[in-house]
């Protein structure tokens, strides 16, 4: 699914699918850099994102595997 990343003001990581109207904040990154690993939504989501270069800047919209959550 298409999802864009995007970090705030504060340095929080958050994430908008555009299908469902829904934006969330990540929880828990397994990877530092981000890309290549998974994340934790808010609501529960893990989210599997693609392998990309550790100086990707945000926002981006990438495609995103839904790994298991409501």
């Amino acid at each position: 699914m298409k999802v864009m990343i995007r970090r705030d003001s504060a340095g929080k990581l958050s994430v908008y699918v555009p299908k469902k109207d829904l934006e969330e904040p990540v929880i828990e990154q397994e990877k530092d850099d981000l890309w290549g690993g998974t994340v934790r939504l808010a609501n529960g989501w893990l989210l599997g994102l693609p392998e990309m270069a550790a100086d990707t800047r945000l926002p981006i919209t990438v495609e995103a595997r839904r790994l298991e959550g409501d």
